[in-house]
């Protein structure tokens, strides 16, 4: 039995295995030829290729970084710029609170909640604990006045105003 005997090998792991180790280096095949994969061969354009990719990329990382920290600032300066609003808001409506607290009629009002009223006043508070009005009491609107009954002509409303209504 020589070495043209034997079967062939299945598999390409087993014609690596099954070659001469005593091979020449030049005839020594690289482990990704024997797979099958083409190599690509290094060349200086293409290094310069993939460090101006990786450049590129550090530089839109970069921008897209400041970009963000433009968009936060951004938002900081309009919730400022609301805030700025709602305070004027708040200014302006304790600015018109001052002016009709300076108005005499306004302080007068006031002392008469205290029983400071005027000298010719009377002072009274009504008891919390006070039981409601009836509804038929005077001044409540329990109470429907009746309409006045119209005339029906014109002569009638004369005779009425001149002599009164008939009874």
């Amino acid at each position: 039995m020589n070495g043209r005997d034997r079967e062939a090998p299945t598999n390409r792991s087993e014609e690596t295995s099954a070659a001469p180790s005593t091979a020449p280096a030049s005839q020594a095949v690289s482990s990704s030829a024997a797979m099958g994969v083409p190599t690509i061969p290094i060349t200086r354009r293409r290094l310069a290729l993939v460090v101006a990719g990786i450049f590129v990329l550090w530089l839109i990382g970069l921008f897209a970084r400041q970009v963000g920290e433009a968009q936060v600032a951004q938002n900081q300066a309009d919730l400022l710029r609301a805030r700025n609003v709602a305070i004027e808001r708040d200014i302006a409506s304790l600015e018109r609170e001052i002016a009709l607290i300076k108005q005499p009629a306004f302080v007068a009002e006031m002392a008469r909640g205290y029983l400071m009223g005027t000298p010719g006043e009377i002072p009274f508070r009504v008891d919390a604990g006070t039981s409601p009005l009836p509804a038929n009491a005077p001044g409540s609107q329990g109470i429907v006045p009746e309409p006045a009954s119209k005339p029906s002509t014109p002569l009638d409303a004369w005779l009425q105003a001149l002599f009164g209504s008939p009874k």
